[in-house]
C-alpha cells in the first residue's frame, strides 16, 4: 500500500482537516515539525512517508474559487523534484489548465485532481460529465476524486455511478472520515474497485494504523491519502 501525504492549505498555512468541516480547520499541530508553514510541513510529511508525491487540497480554491497561487508556487520551488497532486476546486478542464499551465512552464510536476463536489455536471451544461467521450472529458492522465459524505455523493451523482469516463486514477474520498480516526470506508472502496477495471484506486479518510492499511488493500485500494495518522505518528516512518 502506497502512502501519499496530504497537505491541506488554507490562507497560506497548513491546517488540520476535521471531517471535511472546513470552518473547523485550524493550523496543523504536528509531531513531525514545528509550526504550520506549508513548506516545513510538506517536507516533514514527505520525509516521514518516504514519498515523492504530495496531495495538496487548496481550500481557498475549493471553497471560494481563489487558488493560492503564490503559496503553491512556493511549495513547488522549494521541492522541485516532487509530483504534486492538486485539488483547487476545478469546475472544468479550462479552470485546471489556467491554474496549472504556468506551474508547468516553470518546470513543476503538477497533476490536476478533479473533485466531484466541484465539477460542473450534466445539469450545468458542462462537457466534464464523465459519460461524454469528447475532447473536454477529464484527461486520462488526470485524477478524479469521487467525493462523498455519509454515503451521499457530492456533486453530480453520475460522476460516481458512471465509470465510463473515469481516468486511470480515481480517489475515493469519504469526507466525514477525514481526520476522524474512525477507520477507512472499506465498502466504498470495494464498490469502486468492482467497477474500476485496471484503474488505480486511492482511498482517503479515517486511516488509523497499519491494520487499517492492510484492510484497505484487501478491499481494493492501492494507495491512501493520509495526513493525521502521519502527524500523530500512528503509522511508523517508512523505511529508506
Amino acid at each position: 500500500m502506497k502512502i501519499i501525504p496530504v497537505l491541506d492549505l488554507l490562507g497560506g498555512i497548513a491546517v488540520h482537516a476535521v471531517r471535511g468541516e472546513r470552518s473547523r480547520y485550524r493550523p496543523v499541530d504536528s509531531q513531525l515539525c514545528e509550526g504550520s508553514d506549508p513548506v516545513d510541513v510538506a517536507r516533514a510529511l514527505l520525509h516521514y512517508a518516504n514519498s515523492t508525491v504530495l496531495y495538496v487540497a487548496d481550500l481557498d480554491g475549493i471553497m471560494r474559487g481563489t487558488p493560492q497561487r503564490l503559496a503553491l508556487m512556493r511549495l513547488m520551488q522549494a521541492m522541485p523534484a516532487i509530483e504534486l497532486w492538486l485539488d483547487a476546486g476545478f469546475a472544468d478542464r479550462d479552470a485546471a489548465s489556467t491554474l496549472i499551465e504556468p506551474f508547468h512552464a516553470a518546470g513543476a510536476n503538477v497533476t490536476p485532481v478533479f473533485g466531484s463536489e466541484s465539477l460542473r455536471g450534466a445539469n450545468d451544461g458542462s462537457s466534464m460529465h464523465p459519460a461524454r467521450a469528447n475532447e473536454n472529458t477529464i484527461p486520462r492522465d488526470a485524477i478524479l476524486s469521487l467525493d462523498r459524505r455519509h454515503d451521499t455523493p457530492l456533486g453530480d451523482p453520475s460522476h460516481w455511478h458512471d465509470a465510463s469516463g473515469w481516468p486511470s486514477r480515481v480517489i475515493v474520498m469519504s469526507l466525514e472520515r477525514v481526520g476522524s480516526f474512525e477507520g477507512p470506508d472499506l465498502a466504498a472502496i470495494a464498490d469502486v474497485r468492482s467497477r474500476a477495471g485496471e484503474r488505480q484506486i486511492v482511498g482517503a479518510g479515517g486511516m488509523r494504523d497499519a491494520d487499517d492499511l492492510r484492510a484497505a488493500e484487501v478491499a481494493g485500494a492501492q494507495a491512501w491519502l493520509i495526513a493525521s495518522a502521519l502527524h500523530d505518528r500512528r503509522l511508523p516512518a517508512a523505511p529508506r
